[in-house]
């Protein structure tokens, strides 16, 4: 009769399933730091184990779902604050470009009352003969 050898057989399973577990969580842990979105994908490619064996297992599932989703609410977040921000530096860029187009339409009447205020410069210095350049001989 042979030996039962079964529950060698067992433990060696139980070892294996220990250490692939191990595995998945330390691949979930650091694609976690990263920042990297989490997928079932991803984590099964880290931890060489496949996306079926992750699916069986409800902790590893459930953390899955929970940091992928936690990751599209932040990114989702993000993207509205971004968004808030572009819209507010739209606003006042066009406050800007109206206020430069106010300033632009008023220039040739402020510059004509300016002209009107200045004193009258003198004709010979107008055309350039106000003075005579005196220079070598």
């Amino acid at each position: 009769m042979r030996a039962d050898n079964s529950r060698h057989i067992v433990a060696a399973a139980g070892n294996r399933h220990v250490y692939t577990r191990a595995k998945a969580i330390k691949a979930l842990r650091e694609i976690d730091a990263a920042g990297t979105v989490v997928t079932f994908d991803i984590v099964a490619r880290a931890a060489s184990v496949s996306r079926s064996w992750l699916y069986t297992q409800p902790d590893l599932r459930g953390e899955i779902e929970r940091l992928r989703a936690h990751r599209q609410r932040a990114s989702d977040a993000s993207l509205i604050r971004r968004l808030e921000a572009a819209n507010e530096r739209n606003r006042r860029l066009t406050e800007e470009n109206r206020q430069l187009r106010e300033q632009l339409a008023h220039a040739p009447g402020n510059l004509r009352a300016a002209r009107l205020q200045s004193p009258p410069i003198p004709e010979a210095r107008r055309q350039g003969r106000g003075s005579a350049t005196i220079g070598p001989c």
